[in-house]
């Protein structure tokens, strides 16, 4: 195994009506102020809205609402957000829905704390010196930035969707009701599981190197949430299956699984960030996309960890036949699995080839994913 440092200071609160603990846990804090930033109207349809406002009113917490947060956020309605934290001079981000809100909860965080525009983090023209703390409260198991250091912004003028990564934004505590995610469509609920497989394949695979006991973690996690992806499509309201699966997507994004393993990076990420940036996709159907046409790209650089993908997920013994069963079991829970299902014509590969390659001279990428590269990848998913 790699040397490796794994810290991770998020408290989990895990379980069924945990949210009604959220104003205890800012008064043991001595949290006096927050911006509680949230999405469109689902919190309010499913009642966690009155329930985070009643909890926060009892304990005599103030907050300021930053609604409207959009399924992949936009940099002008975070910038409206840190001119409010920065007026209303909160003491913490209470962010409450998906992964979406929270990534919007953390820009905010951070650009509440400098003078600076918060971009320039983005693009890696600074560093990041400090941030407001953060809450959080999901309600979309998938993206894993309840328990990491990591948010996604696009930039909508420049159609750049990029990322941030500090320690100064893990959350402080995250609350995790497995019961909050019953309302999750079925839709989402294939868009999620992309999601969190995707987190952890990125690694297993690109890595030269990856230790016996990552490879089993790995792999347990992709059939856990497989198996309760199938389990909720079926049954909505399985909890059981609903935590599973929210605990896998949370541990899939949190530090643990990269540990140990020699090199790899996050292409697919890289890739899925540029269809999101220039066509608002959701995340898991750009990834779901992008993963099969980068796994048949990438097999024969790591012939076999891909046959031991193929062997261990699917009881096949060729790395193509581990592709192709990836791929049609993401067409089978509903999820994109090439440009034209997307609506994406050929015609456009040139324009998504310029937007990931400037993605990847930001995230140092740019002497492998070349635009030829590139372009052979996104050919790859265009059937």
């Amino acid at each position: 195994m790699e040397n490796f440092e794994f810290f991770n200071p998020t408290r989990i609160v895990f379980g069924k009506d945990t949210e009604n603990k959220i104003g205890d846990i800012l008064k043991k804090d001595r949290i006096k102020k927050v911006l509680f930033v949230y999405g469109k109207e689902s919190i309010k349809k499913i009642g966690l809205y009155d329930r985070v406002v009643m909890a926060l009113k009892e304990r005599g917490i103030e907050f300021i609402e930053h609604g409207g947060v959009k399924p992949n956020p936009v940099l002008g309605h975070a910038r409206q957000g840190i001119e409010k934290a920065k007026k209303e001079k909160v003491d913490a981000i209470l962010a409450v829905g998906g992964g979406s809100v929270i990534d919007e909860g953390k820009t905010i965080a951070v650009g509440a704390k400098t003078k600076k525009d918060v971009w320039r983090f983005f693009k890696r023209q600074d560093e990041i010196k400090g941030a407001l703390p953060v809450y959080t409260i999901l309600t979309v198991a998938a993206t894993g930035t309840e328990m990491n250091e990591n948010a996604v912004i696009t930039n909508e003028e420049t159609k750049e969707k990029l990322s941030i990564s500090s320690h100064h934004i893990y959350p402080k505590v995250s609350i995790l009701n497995p019961e909050l995610t019953f309302s999750v469509s079925s839709q989402y609920q294939a868009y999620a599981a992309v999601d969190a497989i995707a987190h952890v394949i990125e690694y297993y695979f690109s890595g030269s190197y990856c230790p016996m006991i990552q490879n089993r973690f790995i792999e347990g996690l992709i059939k856990t949430v497989m198996d309760t992806t199938e389990s909720i499509l079926k049954e909505p309201d399985n909890y059981n299956a609903r935590a599973e699966f929210m605990w896998a997507a949370t541990l899939a994004l949190n530090g643990l699984a990269k540990l140990g393993i020699k090199g790899g990076s996050f292409p697919n990420h890289m890739i899925a960030h540029a269809l999101g940036g220039l066509y608002d996709l959701a995340h898991g159907a750009c990834l779901s996309i992008v993963i099969p046409a980068w796994m048949r790209w990438y097999k024969d650089k790591n012939p076999a960890q891909f046959e031991r993908f193929a062997k261990e997920l699917f009881d096949k013994n060729k790395a193509e036949e581990g592709i192709l069963e990836l791929k049609t079991w993401f067409k089978k829970i509903g999820a994109p699995v090439n440009l034209q299902d997307a609506g994406i014509s050929e015609s456009d590969i040139p324009k998504i080839v310029d937007n990931a390659y400037n993605i990847a001279e930001v995230w140092n990428m740019k002497d492998i994913y070349t635009k030829d590269v590139l372009t052979e990848i996104l050919k790859n998913a265009n059937y």
